[in-house]
Parts: C-alpha cells; structure tokens; sequence
C-alpha cells in the first residue's frame, strides 16, 4: 500500500485545537496566541484524490495532518479551497477524528474547521480531555477569533465536565 505525501505551506489550521474547550487557566500563557499560519502543514494518507475544478483535496486511509504541534488523525480529511489560490476554506475530517495538541486530545466522530469564520466544529460523540479534565455533550464549537467556545447538549447526551481538583501537597487537608 503506497502512502502519498503532500506538504501545503498556504494551508492553515490556525489555532486549530489550542484551548479548544477547556477552561482559559489549563492553556498556557502565549500558547493562545501561538500564529502556526507561516508553518507547512504536512498530511500523509493511503490516498489522495484531488480536484483542481472542484477545488478539494481528499485525503483517505489512515490520514495524519501536522502543523506545528497540532496533529489530526482521521480516515479521511476533505480539504476545500476557496476562490483565492491556495486559500482554505473548510477542512473536514471524518471517522475516529483525533486531535492532539500538547497535552490537550479531542476526539470526535466529524470535526469541521471553518478557516474564514475561525471556527471549528466537533460532533459525533466529541470529548476533549486534558490530563484527568473531560469536556462533552452533542456538539463542541470553538471561535478560535474570540478564545470561547460552546458545548451543546442534544435529546440523549447532556453537556458533561469533569474537571479535577489540583493535587494538594502535603496534608493541609488534615489536622
């Protein structure tokens, strides 16, 4: 099975995943405004179908993109350029979608990632998880733009975090 390469400098996922849904305090200082859009993004797959006319680049079979320190892992990422060369308009990521970012993982069935609005969509049974802290419901949607995002609930799946305690040091606790 051959694995086709491809290196896109213009392709941005610009914050892609930083401080997706998790509180503002979990995300280091200055990782928020860490600028990946002059780093190549490189995607890697089984395949690659690509349709200049139509504008999109599909990505199939065990697909890895990376830029910087930002990594999607899918069965396969639909690339949609718009009508400038080069410009990204919306990257889809389908089946056992896996973003990894530092220590930060959000997985989801679909993930969408509007480059014009800055905005990046999870569903399909989406968590992000840092450390032993949760995050879950329906939808995830982070405004990359405004550092905010929102976890809607739907019929059968309710919002859920699950946010840890620090560890303590010693036995402050107990007298």
């Amino acid at each position: 099975m051959d694995i086709k390469y491809i290196s896109i400098k213009s392709l941005t996922l610009t914050a892609l995943f930083l401080g997706l849904a998790l509180p503002a305090n979990s995300v280091p200082v200055g990782a928020l405004n860490k600028d990946r859009s002059g780093l190549p993004i490189t995607v890697k797959s089984n395949e690659l179908a690509a349709d200049n006319k139509g504008k999109t680049a599909i990505f199939t079979g065990k697909v890895i993109a990376k830029q910087g320190d930002i990594t999607i892992y899918a069965d396969k990422i639909t690339i949609n350029y718009g009508a400038a060369k080069g410009e990204v308009d919306r990257i889809e990521a389908q089946g056992s979608v896996r973003i990894v970012q530092q220590n930060r993982t959000g997985i989801a069935s679909n993930a969408i990632y509007h480059s014009r609005e800055g905005r990046i969509i999870l569903t399909g049974n989406p968590k992000v998880i840092q450390g032993s802290d949760t995050l879950s419901g329906e939808t995830i949607t982070y405004f990359i733009d405004e550092d905010r995002s929102v976890v809607t609930g739907g019929v059968n799946k309710r919002v859920e975090a699950v946010i840890q305690p620090p560890p303590r040091k010693g036995n402050a606790g107990s007298r």
